[in-house]
């Protein structure tokens, strides 16, 4: 099992036909019919003995009793018949009591497959609402792949109740970043130590021949959605993380 700091990121190709998204919990009746494959009952027949089975439907229902609910699915498709009935799937996953409440939530992203496609893959974070097609962009706290490989039932429940334990921690500090204002100095020192850390010192200092950054720490603190206006570390944090 190995764990990283990184930034969202999976992709399904264009092949990806079906997909359900709901602001409503999904049942197991709708997510059967998007994306069948989360209740494959084995592995495809292409998988040699070495290749443990993880259940996804199994980790679903777990986490479902922890007060996560699902309310998006994912499916890749196949050309080859029979197939696409244990390919990649995607579920994501929120708290019930922070689905409509706050504009920021915690989030666990499962994606798995049952042909060897994807290992067993738990992604959990703090994202934030920023446009209305759905689009979610942050850091993720975890990122737990485990290989269809040796006994790893056990990893897979580790993984899942340690996603669960750091929520706690995440929430507080964010909690803690909205309540602490800034004065402008503090907004700009910010914003260069962000420059710094992304393109190197040379972007300090635009002398000597050094190719300076393509942006300035004051566009980085231009408000580019309403909801990053004000002066908390919270606001800043996010107008400086903020794509241009």
């Amino acid at each position: 099992m190995t764990t990283t700091h990184t930034t969202l990121a999976t992709r399904f190709d264009t092949r990806t036909v079906r997909v359900d998204r709901s602001h409503e919990p999904l049942s197991e009746d709708r997510m059967r019919a998007a994306a069948p494959s989360i209740f494959a009952e084995g592995k495809h027949v292409s998988r040699s003995e070495r290749y443990t089975y993880i259940p996804t439907i199994e980790v679903l229902r777990g986490l479902r009793r922890e007060g996560f609910q699902p309310f998006m699915v994912a499916q890749g498709s196949s050309r080859i018949p029979g197939k696409a009935e244990f390919t990649k799937h995607l579920i994501r996953m929120r708290h019930a009591g922070q689905v409509h409440t706050k504009p920021e939530v915690n989030e666990i992203i499962l994606i798995n497959s049952h042909d060897g496609a994807s290992s067993y893959q738990m992604l959990a974070g703090m994202f934030r609402f920023v446009c209305c097609n759905g689009l979610v962009v942050g850091d993720v706290i975890d990122d737990i792949r485990i290989p269809h490989k040796g006994n790893i039932q056990g990893e897979v429940i580790e993984g899942a109740f340690r996603v669960l334990d750091e929520f706690q921690a995440v929430e507080e500090h964010a909690e803690g970043m909205k309540a602490l204002e800034l004065e402008r100095g503090e907004q700009l020192a910010f914003a260069n130590a962000a420059l710094a850390l992304r393109f190197g010192e040379r972007v300090i200092e635009e002398t000597g021949g050094h190719r300076a950054a393509p942006v300035t720490a004051e566009q980085l603190l231009r408000a580019r959605r309403p909801e990053d206006q004000g002066n908390s570390l919270w606001g800043t944090f996010q107008r400086v993380l903020a794509p241009i």
